[in-house]
This record gives structure tokens, sequence and C-alpha cells, in this order.
């Protein structure tokens, strides 16, 4: 379920009234944040919130991509200057970081910033005043709506519910699933998997046989399996992130309970492995991108590797290999747009620059400003990580 107009018109006003199309505010951008010396990029994401502890990764990888294209000369003789807000996952704390930078940093573009309802709070914002908006984390299909289409906004994170419903068209029949069950949150993000699991059964001619919600920010998932317990369900869809994940397989192996779990995108995470730890050995989830850990023979994740122990002292993980991988295509946009750089220039570069790399399935390119294709793979964790069970589709 997407937004409906009720909550697209709370949502617009959270920020600022939209430009209809490019108007005004693209008219503006053609000196906001380009300098003589100097492009100024800006963020938001959270310092201070629930999120915070894994920031530093978005942060780091993000600066990193930018310092590398300035040691190289920089965007036609260009610095680029990155300045981070704090948006403490708040939809609040984001619009008043991101009026400081559109109104006193003048930046260019937000590049990486963080979080569902922080950008659907923001995303208003950037449109009228012109600035670009690239790689935004979180619900890209309602960034979309919220920005009603305007080409300032390109997005990169793939969509919960078209992800979510081709991976259950391909495992359902390949695992021989009769009795589906799904555990999601209440909110625009579980709207979506439902979405998207609602897609998969009309397809295959099912319907799901139980549902349970929970609220962000419960920690406890005890009766929500229960239930799935008691309907006799032999696969759960678990619309969950990474500590609600970690938190449904703790109560599946408390009931010694053998079933199928698969978890959404944002719940195949490194961390729910590490965190999880014997909890999470078995679960299912699905991938929108390769991972990499520090024993990763691909030259390319190899040298990411290498660059961001050397710089941050840690090892990186699959956000930061995102983070840098988006920033890495916002960088190429720049260049192919060419020293007299606009809003126009950059939307024209971008929309032609394709983006391939180490976390890729293969090439990608923008359609109507959203990456594509949405390739996705089924993975497992065997041993305390994930391991692809098959290849991508």
């Amino acid at each position: 379920m997407l937004l409906n107009r009720r909550q697209l018109l709370a949502t617009g006003a959270a920020g600022a009234a939209l430009s209809s199309g490019l108007g005004l505010g693209l008219r503006r951008a053609h000196a906001a944040g380009v300098q003589d010396d100097a492009i100024v990029i800006g963020t938001h994401i959270d310092l201070s919130g629930p999120a915070a502890a894994a920031m530093p990764m978005l942060r780091n990888a993000t600066e990193m991509r930018l310092n590398q294209a300035n040691a190289a000369g920089g965007i036609h003789g260009r610095q680029l200057r990155f300045i981070v807000e704090d948006n403490g996952s708040q939809p609040q704390l984001a619009v008043r970081a991101a009026q400081k930078l559109i109104r006193q940093d003048e930046v260019f573009a937000f590049l990486n910033p963080f979080g569902s309802g922080t950008n659907a709070a923001t995303i208003g914002l950037a449109m009228e005043a012109g600035t670009v908006v690239f790689a935004p984390w979180g619900a890209s299909v309602v960034f979309h709506q919220v920005a009603q289409n305007n080409p300032l906004l390109f997005t990169t994170v793939q969509d919960y519910h078209t992800t979510t419903g081709r991976a259950l068209a391909h495992a359902i029949p390949e695992w021989g699933s009769t009795r589906i069950g799904v555990i999601y949150q209440e909110g625009p993000f579980g709207d979506l998997i439902q979405a998207g699991v609602n897609a998969a059964m009309e397809g295959l001619g099912m319907t799901v046989a139980e549902t349970a919600a929970y609220r962000p920010g419960d920690i406890d998932f005890s009766s929500q399996v229960a239930r799935m317990r008691a309907a006799d369900v032999d696969l759960i869809i678990a619309g969950t992130i990474i500590r609600e994940t970690v938190g449904v397989m703790s109560e599946v192996r408390k009931l010694n309970w053998d079933v199928k779990v698969l978890t959404a995108i944002p719940g195949r995470s490194s961390v729910v492995a590490r965190l999880g730890g014997a909890d999470a050995e078995g679960l299912y989830g699905i991938g929108g991108w390769q991972l990499h850990d520090d024993s990763t023979e691909n030259p390319e994740a190899r040298a990411f590797i290498d660059a961001f122990q050397e710089a941050y002292g840690m090892t990186p993980d699959e956000n930061a290999a995102n983070s840098y991988a988006y920033a890495d295509w916002f960088v190429k946009s720049l260049e192919a747009a060419g020293r007299d750089l606009s809003a126009e220039s950059f939307i024209a570069a971008a929309q032609g620059t394709a983006h391939d790399d180490f976390t890729t399935y293969g090439e990608q390119r923008f359609e109507n400003n959203h990456a594509m294709p949405e390739r996705v793979s089924i993975d497992q964790i065997q041993g305390g990580r994930w391991v692809p069970l098959g290849a991508p589709f």
C-alpha cells in the first residue's frame, strides 16, 4: 500500500510545498553549491538517535569516496566539500537540518541522507529549493510520491514491495510452501512489505494464512511468533529490520520450531548474522546487493575494504559498501555533467551514467530516476555469514 492523499499532504507539510516540476527551484539551483573552486555537498543522518551506532559506516564511506575524488584533482578543477548534519531519526530534526544545509550552506545536493521518515519530511524542501537528492536511504517509492516524480530526486534503494513480491514468487514454489504467515511493522514500511506479499500471493493463486503486526521500537515478538505457530504456517515472511529480525528468530528458536523464516531486504544484513548468533542460523533473506567480508577475493571489494580500514581503523560492512558505491555513482555523474554544472546538466548526466561495481548484481541505470533493474537473491545464514543459494534473478 502506498501513501494516500492525506498522508502525502501531511508529509509535504512537514517539509515545504512541492514544486510541480522543475520550475523556480531548478532555476535557483544553477549557482547553489557550485563555486569557482568547490562543490558543496550535504547530508543529514542519525548522529544522536536510535540508528547512530550504524552511521559511521555511511558517513565515512561517503566521505572516503569524495576525498578520493578530491585527491585525484577534484571534479573539473573543483574540490568537493562535504557537510554532515544530525537528523536524530526524527522528521522535525531532519527538517531543521535540511533548512540549514539549503539556506545557510547552499548545498548543491544531498548525498546518502538517512531514514524513511526523515527523508520523506525533507525531500519537499529540497525539491522546492532545486537541490538534488541522490541515494536517500529508505522507502524509494514513497520518496518519489512525496517528490511528485521531480527529476531532482534519484533513488538507489530497492523498492521493498517489488523485491519482496519477486522473491516470494520465486521461493514459494521452489520450497513447496503452502501456508504463509507475515510479521510486519505498522506504518509505511510494513504496508510496502504486505503489498509485495499480496502481489505474490495473487500471482500464485494463494492467500496469506496469518498476519501479525508490531510497532516500531517493539522488542518482544513472542505474541507474533505464537500467532504464526497457532496458524501452523510453514513460511514466515519477516517484514523486519535488524533488531526485529533477531527478535523473531529468537522466539522461533525458543519454541524449537522448524519453520522457514524469510526476512525482507532490510533484515538481510551482516549485523543480523553477527548479533543473532546461533539463533539466526538458517534464516533466509532477500538480498539486493553483493556482500563481501574481510575474506573476500574480489579485487574491487578488497581495494575498498583495505582503503576503509586504513582511513578509519575499522572493517566496513555492507552499509559502508553501498554508501561508497552510491557516492561513486554520484561522483561519476558530476564528472559527466561537465564544468558548467547546474541541476539540469547533472540530471541529464546522471540519467545517462551506468553503475556496475562490487556491490551490484549487474549494470544499473536510472529509469524514471530509480536504479534499475532490481535484481534480487535468496541467501541463508550458514556458519554465521550470509551464503547465496543461487544466482540472482
